[in-house]
């Protein structure tokens, strides 16, 4: 499909939508949430001209006519299939390219991935506030895309890592992290490449079977944009997700001299009653364990498991 032209009123979604475009053929689910985000924030963005209504309304069709054409696809259709479907996506991004950095393996598809990672972090907006961990990454991943572009640019070589002064509030400053807005290092503003990282194609992730209840989040229709072009839906707001991911620590396994620190026996307590709420929450952690095993995480992996298990074992986190 195609769709008419961004108009400069409408930039801030731009970066979006390119990201939907780049995932059309690749991940269906990335560029169905990364245009309905777009259009969530274009809706709130639009100054109701006609070339903006045009943009809208097409992307209005096209998530409809997506959800119509694969209403099998539970990540398309339902928040929590989908929520993990995009975290996942987005940590892969995240690892991949935190791992090429402290390889010092710079390059133009270190900054994309990086920078494609933050923009899916925006995305998991959708359902609510993001957690610590996702905030940080998202803030980590914006200001690292924008840090190596620009050294990069200027012919100097990046930092690979943490810069020693990383707690500087000026250096990872908001202002200097969102999308076009200016980097760490002299101020320039990122352009991000043009071609996703060609080093990393992350297949398809299938999401796991919610536990709980799930929840449409059906687009507005074309006469809500008309009669009410500020009209969002509204998303549902899900709860703090627990634990989550470390930047990446060049080891495959724990030292063993702190191995025995990571691990920490857990006494089972007499008579502990588990909530629903608590279940969901060990439910998490393991998820959360299972994705870092499948990038060698091992500490991670522990300290989740260690989470569940505690909760499980206690009633308490």
């Amino acid at each position: 499909m195609e769709f008419p032209p961004c108009p400069p009123s409408l930039k801030s979604i731009q970066h979006f939508l390119k990201l939907a475009q780049e995932h059309d053929s690749r991940d269906i689910v990335i560029a169905y949430w990364a245009r309905l985000y777009a259009l969530q924030v274009g809706l709130k963005a639009s100054t109701q001209t006609g070339e903006e209504t045009k943009l809208l309304l097409a992307i209005m069709d096209w998530l409809e006519l997506m959800k119509k054409q694969n209403a099998d696809n539970e990540a398309l259709i339902h928040e929590v299939p989908a929520q993990a479907h995009i975290e996942n996506y987005a940590l892969k991004l995240f690892l991949y390219a935190d791992k090429q950095d402290r390889e010092e393996n710079f390059g133009k598809n270190v900054v994309k991935a990086f920078y494609s990672s933050g923009v899916l972090y925006d995305i998991l907006q959708t359902f609510g506030e993001l957690s610590e961990e996702a905030m940080q990454n998202r803030k980590y991943a914006k200001w690292k895309a924008a840090y190596i572009h620009n050294c990069l640019k200027n012919g100097e070589t990046p930092i690979p890592g943490p810069l020693p002064d990383d707690d500087d509030d000026a250096e990872f400053g908001e202002d200097n992290l969102s999308p076009g807005g200016s980097g760490g290092n002299g101020g320039a503003s990122i352009t991000p490449p043009d071609n996703e990282a060609a080093a990393f194609q992350p297949e398809p992730v299938q999401p796991p079977t919610p536990s709980s209840p799930t929840t449409n989040i059906t687009p507005p229709t074309a006469e809500e944009v008309l009669n009410n072009p500020n009209k969002l839906p509204s998303p549902p707001v899900d709860e703090e997700k627990p634990g989550g991911f470390e930047p990446y620590v060049p080891t495959a396994q724990p030292n063993p001299a702190i191995a025995a620190t990571i691990y920490q026996p857990i006494v089972p307590a007499v008579g502990v009653h588990i909530t629903p709420d608590q279940m969901i929450t060990a439910q998490k952690y393991c998820k959360y364990a299972g994705s870092a095993l499948n990038y060698d995480d091992v500490n991670t992996a522990i300290e989740n498991l260690q989470k569940a298990l505690k909760l499980l074992s206690t009633g308490a986190e």
